[in-house]
């Protein structure tokens, strides 16, 4: 919901750090990945309950995650390949996260990572289904032009993720309820990408067109 807000206003560093990469001969590929490695970090720091050196390997993973994108547009035109490296290892950062507070109090936050990690699931999976069929039926990306998969808006996106996660590591006691929390708003979001995503979809088929 407030990505369209929030990517405006970091294009600009994101820009400086990436030239500078460029200026070294760094690919956006290897910063994917070494901003995945660093992320994984959080995993054993989050179970070790060091939040605040989780929290910096979260949002070094997720400034990394800025700076791929915008280093490829610099180098050349964002690749298939380089956008679909760094969305997986998104998805199995952010579940990594998760599991990392589960460790760290099992009896207190298993539930509730379980929980939000079913919604992920839902986030996840309608996400990258309807970037599916916007390729095939060619649709455009009004709103997010500098992203290598078109997707519906949702009420938890990326910039939701980053501050929940952020909350998460400073108020860590309060894990399952800000965990269940968000978990509700993701769960929404899955239900308005679904209608979204199937009312616009419908609208392109010919009439009569039955599902597959």
């Amino acid at each position: 919901m407030l990505d369209r807000w929030t990517m405006p206003l970091t294009q600009a560093p994101l820009g400086a750090v990436a030239r500078r990469f460029q200026a070294w001969g760094i690919e956006p590929d290897q910063v994917t990945v070494a901003a995945f490695v660093i992320g994984m970090l959080s995993l054993p720091l989050l179970a070790m309950e060091w939040y605040l050196a989780a929290l910096t390997a979260i949002l070094l993973n997720r400034l990394g995650d800025g700076v791929d994108g915008t280093l490829a547009r610099l180098v050349d035109s964002p690749s298939d390949a380089g956008g679909f490296l760094d969305i997986g290892l998104d998805f199995v950062f952010y579940a990594a996260v998760v599991l990392g507070f589960a460790l760290a109090d099992p009896a207190a936050n298993a539930l509730a990572a379980a929980f939000l990690l079913f919604a992920f699931i839902g986030t996840g999976t309608s996400f990258l289904a309807f970037a599916i069929m916007a390729t095939r039926h060619g649709l455009e990306r009004p709103h997010f032009q500098k992203k290598a998969f078109y997707y519906l808006h949702g009420l938890t996106e990326g910039t939701e993720t980053i501050l929940a996660f952020v909350l998460f590591c400073l108020l860590p006691h309060h894990f399952a309820l800000l965990a269940t929390l968000f978990a509700v708003a993701c769960l929404i979001t899955t239900i308005t990408r679904l209608w979204g995503g199937y009312r616009t979809l419908k609208a392109l088929e010919p009439n009569g067109a039955r599902n597959s």
